[in-house]
């Protein structure tokens, strides 16, 4: 029995973390052993997964297996966008100007900003009271 070719890839954003697996299938998406439609309620958040999948339009479908922790929800969606685009690099190397020319394969470095001593939060200021 021929064991089935995996292709794995690790995708990050803000403080998500997806780890994608690519087999050969029938084209189920399954995020934390959930179906995708189940995991990501929002249509936007699943837009945005399948973005590199439609703009590659690989002849032959993949089955793809996600673990997903940390974040929120936006942040799990993008983390998945670029652990996908790394995975289909993987499956075939000359998708990756494509995908690169589209902005799939850059790891998107905005994070949330500290809280800095004497403020509310990051930037927010204590309300003032004059008297």
């Amino acid at each position: 029995m021929s064991e089935k070719v995996q292709y794995i890839a690790t995708g990050r954003r803000k403080k998500s973390i997806a780890r994608v697996r690519m087999i050969e299938g029938s084209g189920t998406i399954t995020v934390n052993k959930r179906p995708f439609v189940e995991y990501f309620n929002r249509e936007s958040h699943r837009l945005v997964i399948m973005q590199p999948m439609e703009l590659v339009k690989l002849p032959t479908k993949y089955d793809i297996y996600a673990k997903v922790e940390g974040g929120g929800g936006s942040g799990q969606a993008g983390a998945m966008k670029l652990g996908i685009a790394r995975a289909l690099v993987k499956i075939q190397e000359s998708l990756k100007s494509p995908l690169k020319k589209a902005k799939f394969l850059t790891r998107d470095p905005r994070a949330r900003e500290r809280k800095k001593y004497g403020r509310k939060r990051a930037r927010r200021r204590f309300q003032f009271t004059k008297r």
